[in-house]
């Protein structure tokens, strides 16, 4: 599965090693490719620059297995997700541009609404949201007989 990481995402990875760190370590190990573009990327950098300077290291380690690119002019189709604010419009078009099948974003206040829906292939998830959906697939795939 190729997952979009929007900026809060990239921003809780890499101010600490906590449990948001972990989850996107887990999700690589088992077979997914986290996606980033430049407009998240610098977002979360500005981010962490202005809140937690001495981090700045560590999100650069986050940010080295990614798949990244540099920010396309990415635009949604008219109609499409028309409560989002202009300044998250970008992150929701380059999921859907680069083709991934999750966009996972904890912003509540702005994609809230838009959580578990899909929207032109790709599913809005918030981690809690992702992470059931991903054990609820382990618990229906058949077990295969040893």
């Amino acid at each position: 599965m190729r997952i979009f990481l929007d900026a809060n995402i990239l921003f809780s990875a890499g101010k600490n090693a906590g449990a948001m760190r972990g989850f996107l370590e887990v999700l690589q190990s088992s077979g997914h490719t986290l996606v980033a573009d430049a407009y998240v990327v610098e977002e979360a950098r500005r981010n962490l620059e202005a809140k937690f300077p001495a981090s700045l290291k560590d999100f650069e380690l986050v940010l080295h297995p990614l798949e990244s690119s540099a920010t396309l002019r990415c635009f949604l189709p008219p109609g499409l997700a028309p409560e989002l604010p202009e300044k998250d419009r970008p992150v929701l078009a380059a999921a859907i541009q680069r083709r991934c099948d999750v966009l996972l974003t904890g912003d509540k206040t702005h994609f809230g609404p838009l959580y578990g829906k899909n929207l032109e292939g790709v599913t809005i998830h918030s981690p809690a949201c992702l992470a059931k959906h991903l054990s609820d697939e382990a618990t229906d795939r058949p077990s295969t007989p040893a």
